[in-house]
């Protein structure tokens, strides 16, 4: 029941506010919150969802590292939509690239930077319903044989 029980927190997970820190200390005990209060979540959401179901080996505040750990656990490139896949954004006018999940019907679930929690929206459109052109193309998509 890996994948039923796997997709249905991803459905779950929108307003939850459990990915919305993460914090570290630098060498002189300074803390910092490195997902700046969940501005910058979106690989941390992922790739925890991911570690609960034993598809990565760690969670990752980073979209490079949480790639990095996919594919060294099985997850594969494919170009076929399908719920459960995991896609990859391209950058925004920060330059940062984003993570989240394919659910079905156009659907995805990502973090809200704007709210700072995951969010249902549409998987090209985001935030802007009815938008006619993608606020961000899909530079990847991701696969795994555990939730075929």
């Amino acid at each position: 029941m890996l994948k039923e029980n796997y997709l249905q927190m991803i459905k779950n997970s929108p307003k939850t506010r459990m990915f919305r820190n993460f914090f570290l200390a630098d060498e002189n005990g300074k803390k910092s919150d490195i997902l700046k209060d969940g501005d910058l979540a979106c690989a941390f959401f992922v790739s925890c969802v991911l570690k609960i179901f034993s598809l990565i080996d760690y969670p990752h505040a980073t979209v490079d590292g949480a790639i990095k750990d996919m594919l060294e656990n099985g997850w594969r490139r494919t170009k076929k939509l399908e719920p459960g896949n995991i896609l990859l954004w391209e950058k925004n006018k920060k330059g940062h690239r984003h993570l989240g999940f394919y659910i079905g019907d156009k659907k995805a679930v990502s973090n809200f930077y704007e709210k700072r929690y995951p969010a249902i929206h549409h998987y090209i459109n985001f935030w802007k319903t009815g938008a006619n052109q993608p606020e961000r193309a899909i530079e990847q998509i991701f696969t795994h044989p555990g939730i075929k």
